[in-house]
């Protein structure tokens, strides 16, 4: 092949996307329609619950226009990350979504499932072995972060995409997924130069965001040749231009010269961004620098507690000026109103200050004046759903009424916009595994199941 193009239908799906572009795009010669339908941006709550965090109506929206339009040109769609975050329960999802469009279609396609579960016990066994690290400043893994998963994923690269295009597949529905493997795989099976395949595929995984106006609903087409390649959105209404495509190089990346792969470092420092017309960018000098070694991302995520909240407002400048002895006091009387019920340590007690530090915190720089009113959350997490609601209760109720120096007035000094003012907001996850394994055959990690639709 001397040119594969694809088109990048959204930078999520289920975000949405103009029908328009989808034509344009298909209009254009695409060998494969390719999208990503999960992150790890919202947190670890929906790895941990098996929840999707795009409903089910808008994913079958984005879901059905797609896969009409690939069957109808006999092209591939490949799906990374199905359901949002790759676990059982989301591939599950995602598929019952898929059978219920092709049923009602009368579809029929060769389909291909590819799981990212990874079993405990083969971590357990390399972190014995030595090989796990931390993905980032994090703690060792152990063994009891391990077992403490509800739900533990890999996130699969190129290899197990290949397998599934080598056995024929007409739709690839994946697992958890490095965003970039998606759009690669079809390319380096076809010959072409994996450092720009990869490259491409990082600024393709977030549709039209790298284009002018921005926006992760939208679709962008990237077409890869010998030496170069170019991107161009599919909307006519956008615009890439050479300043916004190597900005969104850089997307998510600690290193501006370079960004990880489970195939090895892509070395973005000889690389330029040459504008071809008003809309389009070509790419040059993207290299590959394998690393010697296959590593997968791990994620998991344990069940931390239960969630209770209350929001309110602060106007009052003395009491602005005096939050850090009013939270104080409140942590010491709620503490004291527990004390033989639960231990302080065994729950975690917040105050986000909104409109002060409530972003950075004590990163903050301090204001030159003090804000004219701050939002107060308060977020309790505890071991029950019923603990937490009492132990928010107890310090909403404190801090409305905590005293504070030069204080005047008896009555409340939070105002809420809700009735009822305490929220339950349910399970709370953390990750409890981010890290690295080492060594592990992605044939065995990440099977390939073929059925027939």
């Amino acid at each position: 092949m001397k040119e594969l193009r694809f088109l990048s239908l959204t930078g999520m799906l289920g975000y949405g996307y103009p029908l328009e572009s989808l034509r344009r795009g298909l209009a254009r010669g695409v060998s494969f329609i390719g999208v990503d339908a999960g992150s790890t941006d919202p947190g670890p709550y929906y790895l941990g619950s098996g929840q999707g965090f795009v409903k089910p109506r808008q994913v079958r929206r984005d879901l059905e226009h797609a896969l009409l339009a690939a069957r109808g040109q006999r092209i591939p769609l490949i799906v990374g990350s199905a359901g949002g975050s790759g676990a059982r329960p989301h591939v599950d999802a995602f598929l019952e979504i898929l059978g219920e469009i092709a049923r009602e279609r009368a579809l029929h396609f060769r389909l291909a499932v590819i799981r990212a579960d990874v079993p405990k016990d083969v971590v357990i066994r390399a972190l014995n072995e030595g090989r796990t690290a931390p993905c980032g400043p994090l703690p060792e893994l152990t063994e009891e972060a391990v077992r403490s998963c509800t739900h533990l994923v890999g996130q699969m690269g190129t290899d197990p995409f290949l397998r599934a295009l080598h056995a024929g597949a007409d739709v690839v529905v994946a697992g958890r997924a490095c965003d970039t493997a998606i759009f690669a795989a079809l390319a380096i099976r076809g010959g072409f130069d994996p450092g720009l395949a990869l490259h491409l595929a990082k600024i393709a995984e977030c549709g039209a965001l790298c284009a002018r106006p921005e926006g992760a609903n939208d679709g962008l087409l990237g077409t890869l040749r010998g030496d170069h390649f170019l991107v161009e959105p599919a909307s006519a209404q956008r615009a890439c231009t050479p300043d916004s495509v190597a900005a969104h190089s850089l997307y998510e990346q600690p290193d501006p010269g370079c960004f990880h792969e489970p195939e090895g470092k892509v070395d973005l420092t000889g690389c330029r961004f040459d504008a071809v017309d008003e809309r389009t960018v070509m790419v040059t000098g993207s290299r590959l620098v394998p690393n010697g070694r296959r590593t997968v991302k791990l994620e998991g995520a344990a069940l931390r507690g239960y969630r209770a909240v209350t929001i309110a407002g602060i106007r009052d400048p003395l009491a602005i000026a005096h939050l850090p002895e009013i939270e104080e006091g409140v942590r010491q009387a709620v503490a004291g109103n527990l004390r033989g019920v639960i231990e302080a340590s065994a729950y975690s007690l917040r105050f986000l200050r909104y409109g002060l530090d409530g972003v950075m915190g004590p990163a903050e720089p301090p204001a030159l004046h003090p804000p004219r009113e701050v939002g107060l959350v308060v977020d309790v997490v505890a071991p029950t759903q019923d603990l937490a609601e009492t132990i928010l209760s107890l310090a909403r109720a404190t801090a409305l009424h905590q005293s504070f120096p030069g204080r005047k007035s008896t009555a409340g000094n939070l105002a809420f916009p809700f009735s009822p003012s305490d929220l339950s907001a349910g399970a709370v996850y953390e990750f409890a595994v981010y890290h690295l394994l080492e060594g592990e055959d992605p044939a065995v990690l990440f099977p390939v199941e073929i059925r027939e639709v």
